[in-house]
């Protein structure tokens, strides 16, 4: 029998909760990835079956992870965009067998298409982690308005194809704090009730290793914005420029969890990654360690 860690304790209730304790970092919740595509940048094709993503799911639940985000297109840096019809075709199976084995996480979907949201709201789903900020489909904002989902709003210069062409800053922690100030704001006037909103900077998306530094680093410096902070620096290729060698995947993935840990200290909400069990223990001992004085 699966375990039911969380039975009972709502998405809802979870993500106000990272909202009360983000800049106190009481509490850190950890997000593990399904990617249910042929091409994703880390795991690509290993959970396309639905039998195989489910069962992957429920590996993730009991390593700690406290949200589960399925995402059925890739938005690695250069990716190509697949159709609604190829994203539902691979996304609702998963879904739909979660749904009927009383997955008992609450499912975030990363999507960024409204009709790919909708479905997965009805099968379940209760957060959308949408790359665009609600801009590559004008219908998202309106849908997510009126369903009781919560929204992941992330930076990101440009669709995956083109994002690295434009990575180009004066000021990166400026420009994504500017960013995400306007696209709350444009969430809202849609009818998207601000606690239902959280922020990505959107770490490796359209930015070179030294931005994705650099925003690590003044992480604290999107407060202001009063919103959850979710961050995504799992097997990042930024973490390669900083390494004496060629990285193993077990080698970024211990990188990954110190990167992790530096975006909970300077307030952090949401850690997104593929391991799930390193990340969990580094964030329970870093509590730990937080609470020890």
């Amino acid at each position: 029998m699966h375990p039911t860690k969380f039975q009972g304790l709502s998405a809802n209730q979870l993500v106000s909760l990272a909202g009360r304790f983000r800049s106190s970092a009481k509490l850190s919740l950890v997000m593990g990835i399904l990617n249910v595509t042929p091409d994703s940048f880390s795991d690509g094709g290993r959970f396309l079956d639905p039998g195989r993503a489910v069962d992957h799911a429920f590996r993730l639940l009991e390593e700690g992870a406290d949200i589960l985000d399925v995402g059925a297109e890739s938005t690695r840096p250069g990716a190509k965009p697949v159709s609604e019809h190829e994203e539902l075709k691979r996304l609702l199976p998963v879904l739909e067998r979660l749904q009927k084995s009383a997955f008992p996480l609450p499912i975030s979907v990363d999507t960024t298409k409204a009709r790919v949201a909708l479905e997965a709201i009805e099968r379940g789903a209760s957060l959308v982690n949408d790359v665009s900020a609600l801009r590559w489909d004008p219908s998202m904002g309106r849908t997510l308005a009126k369903s009781n989902a919560f929204v992941i709003l992330m930076h990101a210069q440009a669709v995956p194809g083109r994002m690295q062409t434009l990575a180009c800053y004066h000021n990166i922690t400026r420009t994504v704090y500017h960013f995400l100030h306007n696209r709350i704001a444009y969430a809202v006037a849609l009818g998207i009730p601000k606690e239902r909103i959280l922020i990505d900077p959107g770490i490796g998306f359209g930015k070179r290793p030294m931005d994705n530094l650099t925003l690590l680093r003044e992480l604290g410096q999107l407060g202001p914005l009063n919103a959850p902070i979710v961050v995504g620096v799992s097997r990042k290729r930024f973490l390669d420029a900083f390494a004496l060698k060629p990285l193993s995947e077990e080698e970024k993935d211990r990188l990954s969890v110190i990167a992790g840990i530096n975006a909970l200290q300077s307030g952090a909400s949401v850690l997104r990654t593929h391991n799930v069990g390193q990340t969990a223990q580094a964030t329970r001992l870093w509590k730990a360690l937080s609470c020890s004085g």
